[in-house]
């Protein structure tokens, strides 16, 4: 019988809350789990995996209620991501770009682009990706040199973007451009741009899509570059409109601790799972006569995976519910991103450990775990950054009288 290790144990939760889980567990163990071989093995996007999501309405958790979505609040939506991320980091890569974009619409947009593009996002019929990275600009979002410039009515858009999520499936990106390339900060200069597009399309006006980068894990969902050559946009495309110009770095920014509590979220996810088959083969296998799960060795990685994921779950909703409450959660979105991604890598290596030579092979599930987790030490700013965050949030709250 399988094992499983439930996310919201140990967590004050409402009713409606604790369903919405059990929901996208349910999903989870039925149409994600029994079926990711099928689909990462090839690198497929996992089309049959999607529909059930448009039809739980998972891809409006984040979206207000008033444009067709759930509404949820960023406890429920944390622990949902990390239900998602049990069965495949890659199914919550697939909708993080509607919670990423959506965000950022519903808080600065205006009231013609709510109207224009979250219903239709609540309801998975447009999907959205957010474009922020560059060859030359990854954590130091200020050195980014893609340009918009004004010509007539238009924004010309030049430069070159990086590892966008869902970008070739998108209709919709949200862009991070300087339209103020000398401005000193640089910050000030920063324009976001929603551009729309046609989904699956390689070349539209002055917009080139590149086949998709090939990557050691997170498979079944494109990363893509997005080269800009010349490509116009109406002014009307500014997030927020006329008042958003040179706002996109704040923009960006309030969306940046939600971004990071996702991939924590992701990473609580992934060593559930892998504590989930440690436990299982633990008491499967044997070895010099009793299952391997009796051997001391073994239950020193069991207790050590546990206590992680426990510790993990309780830095993830602390800052949620701080973030949720509207105060600066820097620092806990930091901390929960940084243990939580890296006790997802230590656990997928320690489970491997357990399986042994098994777990080297790719009939086994762990194997794919242990390349899917590196790219959360990286993703929403490297934990190198994180303990920079970190560590100044803390001199800045603590100052010496």
């Amino acid at each position: 019988m399988p094992v499983n290790v439930t996310s919201f144990e140990g967590i004050d939760l409402h009713e409606d809350q604790v369903e919405i889980l059990r929901t996208i567990r349910e999903y989870v163990d039925r149409d994600v789990l029994p079926h990711v071989r099928e689909y990462e093995e090839p690198d497929v996007f996992p089309e049959a995996m999607v529909q059930p999501l448009r039809e739980m309405g998972a891809f409006g958790m984040r979206i207000p209620e008033e444009y067709g979505g759930m509404g949820l609040d960023l406890v429920t939506y944390a622990l949902a991501i990390a239900e998602l991320s049990r069965g495949w980091t890659t199914i919550s890569g697939i909708v993080n770009g509607q919670y990423i974009v959506g965000g950022m619409i519903a808080t600065h947009g205006t009231e013609e682009q709510k109207e224009r593009y979250l219903p239709r996002m609540a309801a998975g019929e447009f999907r959205a990706s957010f474009s922020m990275t560059e060859p030359e600009a990854g954590s130091d979002v200020q050195a980014i040199r893609t340009t918009a410039r004004l010509d007539g009515d238009d924004y010309v858009i030049d430069g070159t973007k990086m590892w966008v999520t869902n970008g070739l499936r998108s209709s919709l990106i949200a862009l991070l451009t300087k339209t103020v390339p000398d401005a000193d900060p640089g910050h000030r200069g920063i324009t976001t741009f929603l551009v729309e597009k046609e989904p699956g399309v390689e070349r539209q006006g002055g917009l080139t899509i590149p086949p998709a980068l090939k990557k050691l894990g997170y498979k079944g969902v494109e990363s893509t570059e997005l080269v800009f050559e010349g490509h116009r946009v109406p002014a009307s495309a500014i997030l927020g409109g006329e008042a958003g110009l040179n706002r996109g770095f704040g923009q960006v920014m309030s969306g940046i601790e939600t971004g990071r509590i996702n991939v924590a979220a992701r990473g609580l996810g992934a060593t559930m799972r892998s504590l989930e088959l440690a436990l299982q083969y633990a008491q499967e296998r044997s070895a010099f006569g009793k299952p391997i799960g009796q051997h001391q060795a073994i239950q020193l990685k069991i207790a050590k995976m546990a206590t992680d994921v426990e510790a993990a779950k309780h830095l993830i909703v602390a800052a949620a519910r701080k973030k949720q409450a509207g105060q600066r959660a820097d620092v806990e979105a930091g901390m929960a991103k940084l243990f939580a991604t890296e006790i997802a890598q230590r656990a997928a290596e320690e489970t491997m450990r357990i399986f042994g030579g098994y777990g080297y092979s790719k009939e086994y599930e762990i194997e794919r775990i242990y390349r899917d987790t590196p790219l959360l030490l990286i993703g929403e700013g490297t934990n190198e950054i994180q303990q920079l965050i970190i560590a100044r949030g803390m001199l800045k709250r603590n100052p010496v009288p």
